[in-house]
């Protein structure tokens, strides 16, 4: 029988990210195992393309502390590693609760271990906290790592990881080639100058959040751009921004959308101004000039490229930096060819096959063992 391989989705990213591999898990003959952790509630698996040969739904959705989550999520898939459904490889993605709790529950039962897009880092372990403490946590017990670029990798060989690295490119650039082929052509006609905001990261929430707002109504009394802001799915973050720009006339405030709708929204746009990480990967790819409302940063390819740019989250810095695209022909056009830093659209395969002969080689060195 195939090896069964799971793979732990807590988040809407998470969900993006892995289902590309474990399509490529399944053209490898392998046996994908998708357990949702419910860290994001009501999450749908046909809405990512998530297919497997087997679901699983666990009850823990995220909570205030998230240490106490990942200690949840360990204790729950704890119980699925025990017996006759014990895989032969544990898969998680990225740095949230959910994939820390999955590496957790799979230390502790003796499965191994594999990290997709491992070795980011910001080398601030409050910048972004608690994620950048998680991914070195799960690098640390992994047995495969799998870096979306050589500088992940080179992180991960000056901490001294005890796994496999290999270079694969990130799955996210995979998931967006497949939504950007099923979208119609894109226009480039006639209109207003178009900036799309996304914010959600724990650096913004709260007053953090006031000084964004505030840029945002600055920058909306130019009649010749026009600004839409997504609503995050997080009821604080969205209730923030109604709260202070839902009365502005030049302000559109829409509602959080799916991968597809989210990736077609971006490609229409003049310029980007996100705290997201996913979009990090994906604006490059597009070519659209994004604007990066954090300070610092795990994913500094894209400012190599000349493709991102960091303006923290002031008031003055974020107003200055859209002005001077919106007026300087020549900026803009530098930040708006398109680059592939973070790969080339085949990192699941990739993936998969990494799987598939690191479990030959293990069957072969246990087979040795009972000859």
């Amino acid at each position: 029988m195939s090896p069964v391989i799971m793979l732990v989705v807590g988040t809407r990213p998470e969900a993006i990210k892995l289902a590309p591999v474990a399509r490529a898990l399944q053209a490898q003959g392998l046996l994908p195992h998708i357990v949702l952790t419910g860290q994001h509630s009501q999450l749908d698996p046909s809405a990512y393309g998530l297919a497997a040969h087997r679901f699983t739904r666990l009850q823990c959705p995220a909570t205030g502390d998230p240490r106490v989550h990942a200690e949840a999520v360990a204790n729950a898939i704890a119980s699925l590693l025990r017996g006759a459904g014990r895989p032969g490889l544990l898969i998680v993605q990225g740095d949230t609760s959910s994939a820390l709790g999955g590496a957790l529950a799979a230390t502790a039962a003796g499965v191994p271990l594999a990290h997709v897009e491992a070795g980011l880092r910001s080398h601030d372990l409050a910048l972004p906290w608690p994620e950048e403490g998680n991914r070195v946590a799960i690098d640390r017990l992994s047995q495969l790592l799998f870096a979306a670029t050589s500088d992940n990798a080179a992180n991960l060989s000056a901490e001294g990881v005890t796994g496999e690295v290999h270079v694969t490119g990130n799955t996210a650039i995979d998931a967006l080639f497949d939504v950007v082929s099923s979208l119609p052509p894109g226009s480039d006609g006639p209109g207003l100058p178009r900036l799309l905001v996304t914010c959600h990261r724990r650096e913004n929430w709260g007053a953090a959040f006031t000084p964004i707002g505030l840029a945002l109504i600055d920058l909306a009394r130019f009649a010749w751009l026009r600004i839409e802001i997504v609503l995050h799915s997080n009821p604080a973050m969205a209730a923030a921004a109604r709260l202070l720009l839902g009365g502005n006339p030049r302000i559109r405030l829409l509602q959080p959308m799916d991968h597809r709708a989210m990736v077609g929204a971006m490609r229409s746009a003049h310029i980007l101004l996100s705290d997201s990480g996913g979009i990090q990967e994906e604006a490059p790819a597009l070519g659209i000039p994004l604007l990066v409302l954090r300070s610092t940063t795990e994913r500094p390819e894209g400012i190599a490229t000349g493709n991102t740019l960091l303006v923290g989250n002031e008031r003055g810095e974020i107003v200055h930096h859209v002005r001077r695209l919106l007026e300087d022909e020549r900026a803009y056009r530098a930040m708006a060819v398109p680059a592939f830093p973070f790969g080339d659209g085949k990192a699941a395969p990739r993936i998969a096959a990494l799987c598939r002969q690191w479990l030959t080689r293990q069957q072969t060195a246990e087979q040795a063992l009972i000859a």
